[in-house]
């Protein structure tokens, strides 16, 4: 595969961050930031970000990628975490690979399948887009209702401003090509009990995408998993409510590796 993107700092035991859709590894940046004293820290780009965005792939295509970026940089095991999508990839990861994982991080992310309504919500804005060779200021702003909460959007207007201009670089197509990856995904509830990793699963109050009640449901599911609701944030809890999920993961990552970090 072509060398993804990705930040690598810190030493220690390993952690690798998985980004969602329309975002990229930079929206993990306050996590690397805390956690790399103690951890070797790895966010990455998926391919909608890299020179690969032109492929058709799904889920699983992500958690191969993921796992070849293990290889490359000579990694036998991590704690995974990812957002929405990168939930999405983690959890076949989990189910493949699990000799390459101590732990998984599962933020703002589920195990159920899509309905056919929000599939057809999705479609219908992707052919709004389809046309155009970049994301506009309609679809950032119908992502940004979506993904980030009303607190943020309230109080922090810059933040909102600066990831809807940085999603309106997005390649349209490379766009179409995240959201077929995973909105056709089949549910995975009954394979939850699997997974026996420590798990956490992270999700926000004002989640408008992903409503928490989704986030409970698959840390039910899950044999061994804690569940950290996160305040006055939504589908975008790690840029709009950092030092949060900073607390959350650090105490998370300190159970798992103890004295070793």
């Amino acid at each position: 595969m072509s060398k993804p993107h990705y930040t690598d700092r810190g030493s220690g035991p390993v952690v690798v961050l998985s980004h969602g859709t329309l975002m990229d590894r930079t929206m993990f940046d306050a996590q690397v930031g805390s956690l790399e004293d103690r951890y070797r820290v790895i966010a990455f780009d998926h391919r909608a970000r890299t020179d690969r965005w032109q492929d058709d792939y799904d889920l699983d295509d992500l958690a191969d990628d993921c796992v070849a970026l293990l290889d490359e940089l000579e990694i036998e095991r991590c704690v995974l975490g990812g957002l929405s999508m990168g939930g999405f990839m983690a959890l076949p990861l989990a189910l493949c690979y699990p000799e390459r994982l101590d732990g998984l991080m599962l933020i703002s992310s589920m195990a159920m399948a899509y309905s056919d309504s929000e599939r057809a919500d999705i479609d219908a804005h992707l052919a709004e887009l389809s046309h155009e060779e970049h994301v506009t200021e309609e679809f950032a702003e119908w992502e940004r209702d979506l993904v980030i909460g009303a607190t943020t959007q309230r109080e922090s207007p810059e933040l909102v401003r600066y990831w809807m201009d940085r999603w309106k670089t997005r390649r349209s197509k490379a766009v179409a090509g995240e959201f077929h990856s995973w909105m056709h995904k089949p549910d995975m509830t009954s394979r939850l009990a699997e997974i026996e990793l420590p798990t956490l699963v992270i999700h926000s109050i004002e989640d408008a995408v992903l409503p928490i009640e989704r986030g409970r449901a698959m840390a039910d599911g899950l044999p061994n998993a804690r569940f950290v609701a996160i305040e006055a944030a939504g589908h975008t809890s790690p840029v709009e409510a950092p030092d949060a999920v900073c607390v959350a993961m650090s105490n998370f990552l300190d159970e798992i590796y103890g004295g070793m970090a």
